[in-house]
């Protein structure tokens, strides 16, 4: 296996970032609430206007193979009363390179990061019942069930239902 490197993506990787989201929404439908046609992240301008302004509380991380192959997105909750959350989004892995570990040290990385803002203290996460292997990876790292969203995402008369998902951090 080729060395893997992780790290925090820049305004210079939006546009291989939009072209990995939406191969990612095409490969895995019902893993994700956006689609392809409604997602901002498939363009490259709206995400390098996001990761041009640089902020620790909204974040992607990318794993390079070496090009890029995994990718998981973090953001703090914006409202004051819920700023001690954050919420980890748009996972993927792409199939030649599942199984080696790369989600976890992205999830990894992610929660190291979400160790090192002030104040949090609660990460969240929802995954899809298509998505069994995401779901034990994140149960491996300490996540825990606290609800489900039955029928949550609907494609080509398919339907998932939704896990919520809760780390403490204390």
């Amino acid at each position: 296996m080729a060395s893997i490197a992780i790290r925090q993506l820049g305004p210079e990787d939006a546009a291989i970032y939009a072209a990995f989201r939406r191969a990612a929404l095409i490969d895995s439908p019902l893993s994700f609430m956006s689609s392809p046609e409604d997602d901002s992240a498939c363009s490259a301008d709206a995400v390098r206007e996001q990761l041009r302004q640089g902020s620790p509380d909204s974040i992607i991380i990318g794993a390079f193979a070496p090009d890029l192959v995994g990718t998981l997105g973090l953001y703090r909750d914006g409202h004051m009363k819920a700023a001690h959350k954050v919420h980890l989004w748009g996972m993927h892995v792409v199939p030649t390179h599942r199984r080696q570990g790369i989600g976890a040290r992205l999830l990894e990385a992610a929660i190291q990061h979400a160790r090192s803002m002030p104040r949090i203290s609660i990460v969240r996460l929802s995954v899809s019942s298509t998505a069994p292997n995401a779901q034990r990876l994140y149960e491996r790292a300490g996540f825990r069930i606290w609800g489900t969203e039955p029928d949550s995402l609907r494609h080509n008369g398919q339907s998932a239902t939704e896990c919520h998902m809760v780390l403490h951090l204390s």
